[in-house]
């Protein structure tokens, strides 16, 4: 029985191979577009394409700072020719005692820009030329930025339009928080003499107005014998010897 076992179990082993080949041509193909494998990458020809693009920018770079330098040199030699040299003078000087003043921090800037060109030994290096751009600089400015370390004059320049923004928009709110009080304050008051005028009328349209006396001189009167105001004796006018009202007699008088 052992030995049958055996036997019959070797062909099942065989067959297990068959079955899972079996399994994996019955099994449905992946639907949707199949992407190809990526294509090798040659690390050579990348990395030959990339000197190449930075030795073309280095030379473009190159190209260009020959340009500015010889329009720089062409402008030198233009004011030298057709320029005063008292009128470079007096721009030099123009541009040492520039100030922002009124002007906007933009419009300080094309300004210290366009005068610059005529002190070319100051703007020349970066760090003094924006030294003399922080210095020129309002004094609320300024005093914001000084204790920044601004390396080049764009770094400062847009340091102090960050600034000059943020203190319009807080010179703004707080002129408006003083507007609002002064107005609640005026409405109150014409709500109270509004008020004030209706109490008034109403006091005026009702008949318990107490009795005024005109006034004047007062003097004696012979028939009451008594000294008090008006034209007409009391007594005479059959008014209360108290305190002239019409309205009772002097024994009825709400004041004796």
């Amino acid at each position: 029985m052992a030995s049958r076992g055996r036997r019959g179990g070797a062909p099942a082993r065989e067959d297990e191979p068959r079955r899972e080949e079996r399994a994996e041509q019955q099994a449905p193909a992946p639907q949707g577009h199949v992407l190809p494998p990526p294509p090798p990458v040659d690390y050579g020809v990348f990395m030959q394409g990339l000197v190449q693009a930075m030795q073309m920018q280095a030379h473009t770079h190159a190209a260009l700072q020959a340009q500015l330098e010889a329009q720089d040199e062409f402008v030198r030699l233009f004011r030298a020719k057709f320029v005063p040299e008292h009128i470079q003078d007096w721009m030099e000087q123009e541009f040492l005692s520039l100030t922002q003043g009124s002007m906007t921090v933009l419009e300080y800037e094309a300004t210290f820009s366009e005068l610059s060109k005529y002190a070319p030994h100051i703007v020349a290096n970066e760090r003094r030329k924006t030294k003399k751009f922080m210095m020129g600089l309002k004094p609320s400015l300024r005093t914001r930025l000084v204790a920044f370390d601004h390396r080049t004059l764009d770094e400062a320049l847009s340091a102090a339009c960050r600034q000059e923004g943020e203190m319009e928009q807080y010179l703004e709110e707080k002129k408006a928080s003083q507007k609002r009080p002064a107005t609640t304050f005026q409405r109150q008051d014409k709500k109270k003499a509004v008020y004030q005028t209706q109490q008034r009328s109403v006091a005026v349209g009702s008949t318990q107005v107490p009795f005024v006396r005109s006034p004047g001189v007062k003097k004696e009167f012979p028939h009451c014998g008594k000294t008090h105001g008006g034209s007409e004796c009391w007594l005479v006018a059959g008014r209360c010897l108290k305190c002239g009202s019409s309205d009772h007699k002097i024994k009825d008088c709400p004041r004796l």
